[in-house]
Parts: structure tokens; C-alpha cells; sequence
């Protein structure tokens, strides 16, 4: 799956999702990869679709960086063992956004979304 694969998104948050997503993907081309680039798009794709959508609230660099740290998270990207790998800290620095409210809002979107590592 390409990371411009259509993802189902109401009318109403296509907008934000679009927004996420301008961040989402280069961060995911040039740091990670595409399979990184196609999980965050389903994912943020499926917040779009929760009610209240969660991404209605905050800024999209912050919701960009909790995406790819949650979706990091579950597969591990954190594990030096791992590729690819990127620390929380660097993630984060590379998206200008604080660990903690980047480790804040990926614990609340894993919890949204039932979600546990691989």
C-alpha cells in the first residue's frame, strides 16, 4: 500500500486529516519508510473517524508526532534492535514537538483505538 492510498474520512475532518498527513508523510519518507508512512495513514484515517474525533482539539504537528510515536510504539521503533529505529526523543526533536505531550496524546490514541505492540 503507497502512503497515498485513500483512506475513509468524514467530509467534516478531511481538512484536519490532510493537515496531519502533509506532516505525517515526509516525516515518513525521509526518517522511516513507507510502510511507517501507510500504518500512520490508517491510522489517523481511523481517529478522523471516531466521534468526537480527537483530532478536532490541538495542533497538527503535535497530532502528527503522537501518530508516528504511537504507531512506533506498537512496532517497536524505539528498540535500538529494531529497523528502522529513531528514540523518542529524536522523533520527537526531528517534529519540533515535546516528548511529553507527543508520549501524552500516543498513549491516549492507543487507548482509543485498543491498540498494543505487535
Amino acid at each position: 500500500m503507497s502512503p497515498m492510498t485513500q483512506e475513509a474520512v468524514p467530509q467534516k475532518m478531511q481538512e484536519r486529516f490532510e493537515e496531519v498527513m502533509a506532516i505525517v508523510d515526509p516525516f515518513c519518507r525521509d526518517s522511516l519508510n513507507d510502510e511507517y508512512a501507510a500504518l500512520c495513514r490508517r491510522m489517523t484515517a481511523a481517529l478522523s473517524r471516531k466521534r468526537p474525533s480527537p483530532l478536532s482539539g490541538g495542533t497538527a504537528r503535535v497530532w502528527a508526532c503522537a501518530v508516528v510515536y504511537a504507531v512506533g510504539r506498537v512496532n517497536f521503533l524505539f528498540d535500538k534492535n529494531q529497523k528502522p529505529h529513531l528514540s523518542a526523543a529524536d522523533l520527537c526533536g526531528l517534529m519540533g514537538v515535546s516528548q511529553a505531550s507527543a508520549s501524552a496524546k500516543s498513549g491516549r490514541i492507543l487507548d482509543l483505538l485498543d491498540s498494543i505492540p505487535l
